[in-house]
């Protein structure tokens, strides 16, 4: 048995050497821009027949009377019927440095019963933030995220016809209130906060701005001195973002349970041990039995009795391997392959190992 494809292409993506310089706005991000999450609430019109029933969702009723009456159209005391209406949440980002006027992308996703927002139609939607205030306002046809048919004995969808997307489907109406040209001080934070990496980050960013522009204060935290400098925050940034250094990546090995990938850094190192491998194997086999009654017999009945087969077996290892004291990734690879390891049992075994307090390695299991 040979590790699965899968495997073997995600640990040779690991043997590669190590990522290397990279940019500076690549490992850091300055505090204070950031983007916002806004959440509206709304209707989806002009679907066909597949919006929301009013028993079920009664809401949707309610706001969309509301609408109307704002509209001008007295609706009091009439009920609806038509399941053409849809009530739905509208997500957003309001990206940092937004201006008025500016158009960003919503995503919209039914709250009540309805089968397809396919071919509706977004009514105006106040988007807020969490302050409450209303930052952006929403409208538009809407972008389906599947496929839905429906037969009188069947049906079938793909992908999730209750949500969308709408492309530059919000108008920004409101700015956050950031000033980031009257900064006097930037703080840069480490995506991945590491001693190591801020302190070459520090190292390249005072060899840009003058010796004493930057301090690390904590793994996660450089502090930029822009009076020392002599620049603006703009002009920091411009000066300081496309700078390389190498980040520090801790030794890691991500194990995805649902597809059976294992990706292992290449900085693993692991100690002397000694595996084997095996299992058990279950094996059930459903035998009916017809029992019938005797010839003439008036009150008896056909029956059908349950035969179940069940074996246990154990899948007997005929190797033991023993692996070297801090031996590198491919050596770990070759070893494991030489027992005819597979897929779920590598994940077994990593986790023994790591276990055993031989695996010297973050283990990530998502």
């Amino acid at each position: 048995m040979r590790v699965a494809t899968s495997i073997i292409a995600a640990c040779l993506a690991a043997i590669s050497p190590a990522a290397g310089e990279v940019r500076l706005k690549d490992v850091v991000e300055i505090e204070g821009v950031r983007s916002n999450d806004l959440v509206g609430y709304g209707l989806v019109v002009g679907l066909d027949g597949t919006g929301d029933g009013i028993r079920n969702a009664p809401y949707t009723q309610e706001i969309f009377a509301g609408l109307l009456e704002r509209l001008g159209v007295n609706v009091q005391g009439e009920n609806f019927s038509s399941r053409n209406v849809a009530a739905v949440i509208v997500t957003a980002k309001l990206p940092p440095f937004a201006r008025t006027g500016m158009q960003i992308d919503v995503n919209v996703a039914a709250i009540g019963d309805a089968a397809s927002l396919l071919g509706g139609t977004l009514i105006m939607t106040p988007l807020r933030a969490g302050d409450g205030e209303t930052y952006a306002v929403a409208q538009g046809p809407i972008l389906g995220g599947g496929v839905a048919a429906e037969g009188q004995a069947a049906s079938v969808s793909f992908g999730a016809p209750t949500t969308g997307a709408i492309p530059e489907g919000a108008r920004v109406e409101r700015e956050a209130g950031f000033e980031f040209a009257s900064l006097k001080r930037l703080r840069l934070s480490v995506k991945s906060p590491d001693v190591t990496t801020a302190m070459r980050a520090e190292a390249a960013i005072n060899a840009a701005l003058g010796l004493g522009a930057a301090a690390v204060l904590d793994p996660g935290t450089i502090d930029v001195d822009l009076a020392r400098a002599g620049l603006s925050p703009v002009q920091a940034v411009a000066k300081i973002e496309n700078l390389r250094i190498e980040p520090e990546a801790r030794a890691r090995v991500v194990i995805d349970q649902k597809s059976g990938t294992v990706v292992i850094g290449a900085d693993v190192r692991i100690s002397r041990f000694a595996v084997t491998q095996g299992g058990l194997s279950i094996s059930v086999r459903e035998n009916p039995v017809v029992s019938q009654p005797n010839p003439f017999s008036r009150n008896g009945e056909t029956i059908v009795v349950p035969r179940t087969d069940i074996e246990i077996g154990e899948t007997r290892a005929d190797k033991i391997g023993i692996v070297e004291d801090n031996i590198a990734l491919g050596d770990l690879i070759e070893g494991l392959n030489a027992l005819g390891v597979g897929p779920s049992d590598l994940i077994d075994i990593l986790t023994a190992i790591k276990a055993s307090g031989a695996l010297h390695a973050e283990l990530v299991v998502i």
